[in-house]
């Protein structure tokens, strides 16, 4: 039998009742078989900073989390048409590693809530960062959320059933594509 895929999620927001971070707590409770999903926590960690000489616990921790990851599910929130910092500061840190090895070839699924159009052009430049990044994202099903449009309740969980499916559908994908790269 395989070891279950192992999956790092992250949400680029930091609040505490965020909807990004909802669509990351639907995902790990609707995980499917085989999958297990663990969601990093990114408010302790400080921007990247190439002076420092010692990487901080938080910056330790993720890193930790990256290495042991199978794949990557990233929530990615839309601030003035592109993506939040504390997304791409996590990016930072992990692709200073040597030779990218924390991210270089990994699966990655992406997902986000935003505005009207639900984080569609963050989520574009996330993907332009990919490449660079040498991670894989996965094409299909695209998961945009609009996070004002009566899908999540006052707490950040979401609603909607039909989100709900399409990050069901998504994480099934993922899975498929990551025992595909395991053969």
């Amino acid at each position: 039998m395989n070891h279950p895929i192992k999956v790092l999620a992250i949400s680029g927001s930091l609040r505490a009742k965020s909807t990004n971070t909802g669509l990351l707590n639907y995902a790990q409770a609707q995980a499917p078989a085989g999958i297990e999903i663990t969601i990093a926590d990114l408010k302790e960690l400080p921007f990247y900073n190439a002076d420092l000489t010692t990487k901080p616990s938080a910056v330790q921790n993720l890193l930790t989390q990256l290495a042991a990851a199978d794949a990557l599910l990233l929530a990615c929130p839309e601030y003035n048409y592109s993506m939040a910092p504390a997304l791409k500061n996590a990016l930072d840190w992990a692709s200073r590693e040597p030779n990218n090895q924390l991210l270089s070839g990994k699966p990655v699924a992406i997902m986000g809530s935003g505005g009207g159009m639900g984080s569609s052009r963050a989520q574009y430049h996330l993907r332009q960062v990919c490449v660079f990044l040498n991670l894989h994202p996965l094409n299909k099903p695209e998961v945009f959320c609009n996070a004002f449009a009566n899908t999540f309740d006052q707490n950040g969980v979401l609603i909607d059933e039909r989100i709900q499916g399409l990050i069901r559908e998504q994480l099934l994908s993922l899975q498929a594509w990551v025992e595909q790269l395991r053969k």
